[in-house]
């Protein structure tokens, strides 16, 4: 049976040419459409779609206001279309705060190199959160056993599920709610967190619970427009208790301060504990990640050694795999977001079953987990 998909949008135009491209695939069907947040809201109750695309900017009612009412009423996974504008970013990641689990730039050529890429990716991205809805609505039960690979399910909802990880994961030690953590007692200099799909909830809510006095400087690689990321950076400064920021060229690295890699650029770490600074560099044409988990994590094994905390988060595909396994091999501790917590589990997914990270940790507790093992808990 074909995914239903409720396209919506202002546009005719847009409408139209969505709707192709999701017909296009033999997998997803479009059900219907609508003009406006409103008339959108009132068609999901009716129709029950499996999947929503939708507008940002619209008449009546915005996609935002219509993403709220859409999560309390009839939870739905939703794919956001918007502009490649610092209002655009704002209202996107307003967007994700109300319960949206992706976005994508309304004009496909920012997305890709032609459109037979840019047609292929939308499909795909509608296939993947398509996976999500069988558990939006179910409580989050925090496993206690191993996981096996004969323990599988789909993957889960924004922010709550409730499946079992698939893939040999035997090697990481899942946690239960009442589980209490000991630190290893190792010693760091540099935290470093790469994450795509989800991220910018999971960055949310991992940063916010950090004290003022954390200890050593915070790395973060998120998969996002150039556009995006300084008001990502502004967003969460403004929630934090640590500060926040869009990393820049020579900027020395400081404890309780957490640098986020700008969007279509490359971050890395270069000079020595206790005097590195940050290098921001062209993104590369060959590259398929601005900014890349890999490029960061592997320059930071090569200046901190074994003294990184790195975590790989939500998202899909596998960067932080070969850079988590640099960081791995220098004696550095590298943990993943487990399944039933992450939007997509693509990255942590690929480090784990890699034999890569020591822990298979819930979003809501690695920040709890963190300051555990930098002694601050």
């Amino acid at each position: 049976m074909a995914i239903r998909v409720l396209v919506v949008d202002d546009s005719s135009f847009f409408r139209r040419r969505v709707s192709e491209i999701i017909n296009s695939e033999p997998r997803l069907e479009v059900i219907d459409v609508a003009t406006n947040g409103r008339e959108a809201v009132e068609k999901v109750q009716r129709l029950k779609p499996d999947v929503i695309t939708m507008d940002v900017e619209m008449p009546v009612m915005d996609g935002i206001t219509a993403v709220r009412e859409i999560m309390a009423s009839t939870p739905t996974p939703i794919l956001m279309f918007s502009s490649l504008t610092h209002d655009g970013a704002k209202a996107t990641l307003d967007a994700l705060d109300s319960g949206a689990l992706d976005f994508l730039p309304k004009k496909f050529e920012d997305i890709a190199r032609n459109r037979d890429e840019a047609v292929t990716l939308l499909q795909q991205r509608v296939l993947q959160i398509a996976s999500k809805k069988a558990f939006m609505r179910r409580p989050v039960v925090a496993r206690s056993e191993p996981v096996t690979p004969a323990a599988t399910s789909p993957t889960a909802s924004p922010l709550q599920r409730s499946s079992l990880s698939t893939g040999n994961l035997s090697h990481s030690r899942p946690v239960s709610v009442s589980a209490r953590f000991k630190a290893t007692g190792k010693k760091y200099q540099l935290t470093a967190i790469g994450t795509s799909t989800g991220g910018p909830v999971a960055l949310q809510k991992i940063l916010t619970k950090l004290p003022v006095n954390y200890p050593h400087p915070i790395v973060l690689i998120q998969h996002m427009p150039a556009t995006f990321t300084a008001a990502f950076a502004s967003r969460l400064n403004s929630l934090c208790k640590i500060q926040v920021k869009e990393a820049e060229d020579g900027d020395v690295l400081r404890p309780g301060v957490a640098y986020l890699a700008p969007g279509g650029k490359q971050m890395m770490v270069e000079g020595r504990p206790g005097a590195a600074k940050l290098r921001i560099l062209d993104g590369g044409d060959r590259m398929n990640y601005k900014p890349c988990v890999d490029v960061t994590f592997g320059s930071a094994s090569k200046v901190f050694s074994d003294k990184v905390l790195s975590m790989v988060l939500t998202g899909m595909g596998a960067d932080g795999r070969e850079g988590a396994r640099m960081l791995k091999n220098a004696g550095a501790t590298i943990w993943a977001q487990d399944e039933e917590s992450c939007v997509v589990y693509g990255m942590p997914q690929a480090v784990a079953k890699a034999g890569i990270s020591s822990e298979d940790l819930p979003l809501d507790r690695i920040a709890e987990r963190m300051l555990v093992e930098v002694g601050l808990a």
